[in-house]
């Protein structure tokens, strides 16, 4: 076989400026592009991955706030509950104060009128008992109206504690003595005689009608008095019925 080495020797340096050429236009541009892509590449992926990061801190971000309203919230209905119980407890201990007040006002308004109703029917005992003494004194003579009076007035009044006594008359004044009716001359006289025979001096009376005494005398004096009538009898029976019943005026 015959080898023609200038043709062989012409092929190899256009294999070779071939090759050159393909390096320096082809293979090198090639490369510098899939470099450039792949650093493009490189740069998306980091910044997916920096984006990733970003998107996964904020949603840990929204988590913790979510988290924290919930807490928050939880928190302020928790307060608008003991608010509400505070309020409804204040509410209940003044309807609870208020009720009180009432019952005790409505109780207070009942003992009043039943002591009033009770005033009444005692007053109109004692209208009756004055009206019924007053129809059996009218039976009886007019005497017996003030003479059956007269002892019991003067030993009423000698009874007194002495001081008491010098009260009456004191400096010859005239005792002042009430009688259901005028006195006669004898009645004057005769009361004249029993007080000053109590006190032991003589008196005069400046007399005054009280026809409320009913029948009796009445004495008075500085500081003290002589009650010895029958409006009075019946004015301690029925102070004496007022504290037995327990009503008190």
């Amino acid at each position: 076989m015959h080898i023609d080495w200038s043709t062989l020797a012409l092929q190899t340096v256009n294999a070779l400026v071939l090759v050159w050429l393909l390096a320096r236009f082809l293979f090198r541009p090639v490369a510098d592009i899939v470099a450039a892509r792949q650093k493009a590449a490189q740069a998306l992926l980091a910044e997916a991955e920096s984006s990733r990061r970003a998107a996964q801190a904020e949603q840990a971000a929204a988590r913790d706030e979510t988290a924290r309203l919930a807490t928050s919230h939880e928190a302020a209905l928790q307060a608008a509950e003991a608010d509400a119980e505070a309020h409804k407890a204040t509410l209940l201990a003044q309807a609870r104060a208020e009720a009180a007040q009432l019952r005790a006002q409505a109780e207070g308004e009942i003992e009043r009128e039943r002591a009033a109703q009770a005033r009444a029917i005692e007053d109109d005992a004692v209208r009756l008992a004055v009206e019924i003494a007053g129809r059996l004194l009218d039976r009886m003579p007019p005497e017996a109206r003030v003479r059956g009076f007269i002892g019991g007035t003067a030993e009423a009044l000698a009874k007194l504690p002495p001081e008491a006594r010098a009260e009456f008359g004191a400096h010859g004044e005239p005792l002042a003595l009430a009688a259901p009716r005028a006195l006669s001359a004898d009645e004057l006289a005769a009361c004249e005689a029993a007080f000053g025979a109590a006190l032991g001096r003589e008196v005069t009376l400046r007399v005054r009608d009280d026809p409320t005494l009913i029948a009796g005398l009445e004495l008075t004096g500085a500081h003290a008095a002589v009650r010895n009538h029958l409006r009075h009898d019946l004015d301690a029976i029925r102070e004496a019925l007022l504290e037995h019943g327990g009503v008190r005026r």
